[in-house]
């Protein structure tokens, strides 16, 4: 290829010429400008869930997975005890990242094809009183359930327990508004819908509960109460920060505003997925959610039932021809991935669509369509 191929993938993904060209400069970590453009990054991410009066945001060096971890240590307390709402693999890394941090969690477990449910967490909660916190994946893209943030946040609220949202996979597209949805922390990334590159997470944590996370993390670099005290007695990060990935956010996040913001971020997302969609089962792929759950984010499609269908060689034919997709996360069925999101539209979903029709062709599969 003489070409970047388009990354049909939850993150990173494609992103535009103009964030590109935003990393070709070299930033002083502690140089004013830098600082503003920190500043300026923070700012526009507390508008996007218009959190400027309840919230603050805490943005953090590495993916978003350390985000996640960082989350959890610092605002759950070494005796909390954590319910995790588990329909799929992400949902299993966060509780794993509990355990390993020493907090006491428990697995809610629901089917990885259907989104969690508010009733159920209700019902839980009235019968065990130790639990603390809950962990929702707002997106599940094991699969690419939406699950029901708003239901799930009056539920928490309603017991007083502190609600930690994985917004990685929905922030800037799907709406979230903390003005009338209830979290004490909500964690996304750079490299999700907002465009941006990999490498840098940030967590919104509600003002009135920061002050009492002061001392519970046990790592240094992942405490997000003092990476928050020290941005703002300083304006700079504690440790080196990822200068290209800020300035290349900020850039993304203009770009973000200029074209609408969130309300037309998921109106494209979602037209990429229902040209997708539409797509795919022409060639007879059946995607592996019910449209009542499907987010618009990434599509998990079952996989042919053909002898001759192998994910690998499928995977290649795509990815010669510039679109390269994910292998699926399921255990219990074959299905391999397909994402809405990065800077693309319905034109590049249809030209993946074309893609995958000529891989199945060099691999002699007639038809996508499952056993």
């Amino acid at each position: 290829m003489s070409h970047d191929a388009i990354l049909l993938t939850p993150g990173p993904l494609t992103t535009t010429l103009r964030t590109k060209l935003a990393m070709l400069r070299d930033w002083g970590s502690w140089d004013v400008e830098f600082n503003q453009v920190t500043a300026r990054v923070r700012r526009s991410l507390l508008q996007i869930i218009h959190g400027e009066d309840s919230h603050a945001v805490v943005p953090l060096q590495g993916s978003g997975t350390f985000s996640i971890e960082a989350a959890v240590t610092t605002l759950v307390p070494q005796n909390g005890h954590i319910l995790v709402l588990d329909n799929g693999a992400y949902c299993k890394r966060a509780a794993k990242i509990s355990t390993m941090m020493g907090r006491r969690c428990t697995l809610m477990p629901f089917a990885d094809h259907e989104a969690v449910s508010p009733s159920a967490l209700q019902q839980q909660l009235a019968a065990d009183s130790s639990i603390t916190h809950v962990v929702l994946i707002h997106c599940e893209t094991g699969a690419g359930v939406l699950n029901p943030l708003q239901a799930v946040a009056d539920v928490c609220a309603a017991f007083k327990k502190g609600l930690i949202v994985d917004a990685m996979s929905s922030f800037a597209a799907i709406e979230i508004d903390a003005r009338k949805t209830h979290f004490d922390a909500l964690i996304a990334a750079s490299g999700k819908c907002l465009e941006g590159v990999a490498g840098m997470g940030f967590v919104f944590i509600r003002k009135a509960v920061l002050d009492g996370c002061a001392g519970q993390s046990q790592s240094l670099a992942m405490d997000l109460y003092d990476q928050h005290a020290y941005m703002e007695k300083t304006g700079q990060w504690r440790f080196t920060p990822p200068t290209h990935v800020v300035v290349a956010l900020a850039e993304a996040i203009a770009q973000f505003e200029e074209a609408g913001g969130q309300p037309a971020r998921l109106a494209r997302y979602t037209s990429n997925c229902q040209t997708l969609i539409a797509g795919m089962k022409a060639l007879g792929f059946k995607p592996f959610l019910e449209p009542s759950v499907q987010a618009p984010i990434i599509v998990t499609f079952l996989a042919p039932a053909h002898p001759n269908y192998e994910f690998r060689r499928f995977y290649d034919a795509a990815k010669a021809r510039g679109f390269i997709m994910y292998p699926g996360k399921l255990t219990q069925v074959e299905t391999f991935r397909v994402g809405c999101i990065g800077a693309i539209g319905p034109v590049e979903m249809a030209q993946a669509v074309h893609a995958v029709a000529l891989a199945l062709n060099d691999l002699g599969v007639a038809s996508g369509e499952p056993g």
